[in-house]
């Protein structure tokens, strides 16, 4: 083999390795246990339901990593249109709830709950708080260098993580016989809109905007710096990693259907247990155990790393492994307190944070589109529309306010969880018109000036 083909085999091994880190840092333990629940709560309207789940979950955090690629750095520069205010806020706001608020804590949680506790019996408080010290211990330890995740991560973890995946799917899918059910409740009527409301549930779209930081780090490490190669690998990674995790998808969503009565369960973790139990008896628990532990560790890791590489960006004064430290002590904490505990911050914060995130992604994706007109008044009053409806929306379902709630009851979508969409892209529109009338004042004046030079060009030169 020549020098030049021992290169191009060796970046096709690091692209691998990449999309490979990418995917088991997307893939923690909502990625495993909301498919199975989805495909029972479906039944027959299986295929529109996984197609909103696979939108929402698949196709909007390749979107918004296809938006990080062409900013070529993270969520804060993405969101700067909107205003310094808005931009820290934001940005701050979607790293904590992905972060040491919710995501990052619930790792360490569902982790105990579902991997120690089913195969050592530990129900303790003192059993969650040493198994989380230890959890949060390694995650810590694995994320010292962020520049390394590739070979710790796409070339280990992962690769054990999707074999172990793959044996329960077949075995499940191969062993068990499940049963014909009708859609239940709104899967009836909006199995598509639900399908996609669940795919919100993974807050992915909001990670992949913190997770792109990390894909970027590690191939400027690896001697990547022009803009369009940063952009071609970065893409090439979020389509690989999306289109691994769909088929993941699809594969626990068919176990889902192979449940015998599905609908007993409470929750996927409880489903893909008994799938495990009923396929492989008490092995299986064991190998769910890994698969969670696995699963968690490589999502923990990659938040841990992500997350403190933000706010040492945000305040340089503080290094990067002090951030580590916080960040992994801060969700210890709140992980031994329960899932429950962790669970209480989830629906708001996702209500309120993925309109905003996804009008900031279609605005940047936008940009390219319109070629010289630079997108600032569209920008920014259609992201101040989305938080404002946001807002609103979040504050009239967790405190059942009723002016709000009719504030807002009368936008197309709103049953389906998207009356944001229309008011945002109305505003849209205008911001757009004002920018393109500025462009044409702005051209005018330009072409004013240079008539005036011209003109006195020539005066001078016949006065002369």
């Amino acid at each position: 083999m020549s020098e030049t083909e021992a290169g191009a085999a060796k970046r096709k091994v690091g692209m691998v390795s990449m999309s490979l880190m990418l995917f088991s840092m997307f893939f923690g333990a909502g990625n495993l246990i909301f498919p199975p629940m989805l495909a029972a709560s479906a039944g027959t309207n299986f295929t529109p339901a996984f197609s909103g789940f696979l939108m929402g979950a698949v196709g909007l955090p390749v979107i918004a990593m296809l938006a990080v690629a062409v900013k070529g750095s993270d969520v804060l520069d993405l969101s700067a249109r909107g205003g310094k205010a808005f931009a820290i806020i934001f940005s701050a706001a979607c790293y904590l709830s992905i972060g040491a608020l919710y995501a990052l804590p619930r790792t360490g949680a569902v982790s105990f709950l579902t991997a120690a506790q089913p195969v050592f019996g530990w129900h303790s408080t003192t059993a969650s708080v040493l198994f989380n010290l230890v959890f949060f211990g390694v995650g810590l330890a694995l994320s010292i260098n962020p520049n390394t995740l590739v070979d710790k991560l796409g070339k280990v973890m992962t690769p054990a993580l999707l074999v172990l995946l793959v044996v329960l799917v077949w075995l499940s899918v191969s062993k068990l016989e499940g049963q014909t059910l009708a859609p239940a409740d709104a899967f009836a009527e909006h199995p598509l809109a639900q399908g996609l409301l669940a795919g919100y549930t993974t807050m992915d779209s909001i990670a992949s905007l913190a997770f792109g930081i990390i894909i970027i780090s590690s191939l400027r490490y690896r001697g990547v710096t022009s803009r369009r190669e940063l952009l071609t690998k970065t893409s090439l990674a979020g389509v690989s990693a999306g289109g691994l995790l769909a088929v993941i998808y699809i594969g626990l969503g068919m176990v889902g259907r192979s449940m015998p009565n599905p609908r007993s369960y409470s929750d996927g973790a409880a489903m893909i247990a008994d799938a495990a139990n009923l396929t492989m008896g008490f092995p299986g628990r064991i190998v769910l155990g890994v698969i969670v532990l696995l699963a968690c560790m490589t999502t923990a890791v990659g938040l841990l790393a992500s997350t403190s590489e933000f706010f040492h960006r945000l305040m340089p004064g503080i290094s990067y492994r002090v951030w580590l430290f916080i960040f992994a002590i801060s969700s210890f904490v709140i992980a031994s307190a329960g899932l429950s505990t962790v669970l209480g911050f989830a629906g708001p914060i996702i209500g309120f944070l993925y309109p905003v995130a996804i009008t900031v992604v279609a605005c940047t994706l936008l940009d390219p589109l319109l070629h010289s007109v630079t997108l600032l008044w569209g920008f920014r009053l259609s992201v101040w529309t989305a938080v404002v409806w946001s807002g609103m929306v979040t504050a009239a379902d967790t405190w059942q306010v009723g002016a709000l709630q009719q504030a807002v009851a009368w936008a197309p979508l709103h049953g389906a969880g998207m009356g944001w969409i229309v008011p945002t892209a109305v505003m849209l529109l205008i911001g757009l018109g004002i920018d393109l009338t500025r462009r044409t004042q702005a051209a005018d004046a330009g072409e004013r000036h240079t008539t005036m030079v011209s003109s006195g060009d020539e005066q001078l030169g016949r006065s002369s």
